[in-house]
């Protein structure tokens, strides 16, 4: 957990950080720095996707991902979550509900997270988990200074999901296989490559209603294991 716990104050610090200098970034600087940032979310999402093996495990995983999550409707959970914040702060001025999501997606998905959680759970270090905390106290400083203190709140469900996993991970050790987590991470890389694109304002994708597809490669490979595909 102390890795989980280190990520969350990064970003809570370094997006209190953003929000006092907010009004000394001219809003033309903040919209290029964001661009840049999409750009950036874009191409890591690729350098994650390319290292698939199996193109179709991850089509599937994004077909019944997003099935599921449409069923769910997680988008508009973490959407409300973010308006209930919105509602008590009574700062209407400020989109809390859209940093909120965004900054939540950009920071709980992908392979650090998940193999950051896993590694500090497992081995008690916290190497990945302190390069993450690194990147995501950057990204949080630069995003509250566009989307608001939303960005800030983002340290919750990056606690309770990280911290989740390490807490679990004894028994999830001996359920993953290298291949799920290289194809976990693989759709990890489409959700980041979504953000990136929600970033640059080309298409506001729900990206919330595909968080399940992240955890669809240990479901099929497990079926194919039993079928010997």
């Amino acid at each position: 957990m102390l890795g989980t716990i280190i990520n969350a104050a990064a970003i809570v610090v370094c997006g209190l950080i953003g929000l006092l200098f907010k009004r000394a970034l001219p809003q033309r600087l903040c919209e290029t720095i964001t661009q840049g940032l999409g750009l950036g979310v874009v191409v890591i999402g690729i350098t994650m996707t390319i290292e698939t093996e199996n193109i179709m495990l991850m089509l599937l995983s994004l077909l019944f991902g997003g099935i599921l999550g449409e069923l769910i409707n997680i988008e508009k959970q973490l959407k409300r979550i973010g308006d209930s914040l919105e509602k008590k702060m009574k700062n209407n001025s400020n989109n809390i509900s859209h940093g909120f999501v965004s900054a939540s997606l950009l920071f709980c998905t992908g392979s650090m997270a998940i193999m950051g959680a896993l590694e500090n759970g497992l081995t008690g270090t916290v190497s990945i988990l302190l390069s993450k905390s690194l990147l995501d106290g950057i990204f949080s400083m630069i995003l509250s200074s566009t989307l608001g203190i939303g960005v800030v709140f983002s340290a919750i469900p990056v606690l309770l999901y990280q911290g989740s996993i390490s807490l679990l991970a004894g028994s999830v050790k001996t359920l993953l296989s290298p291949e799920m987590i290289t194809e976990m991470n693989a759709v990890g890389g489409v959700l980041i490559m979504a953000i990136g694109i929600n970033m640059l304002k080309i298409k506001d994708l729900k990206v919330g209603n595909l968080l399940p597809a992240v955890f669809m490669p240990i479901l099929f490979i497990w079926i194919m294991g039993i079928l010997g595909i």
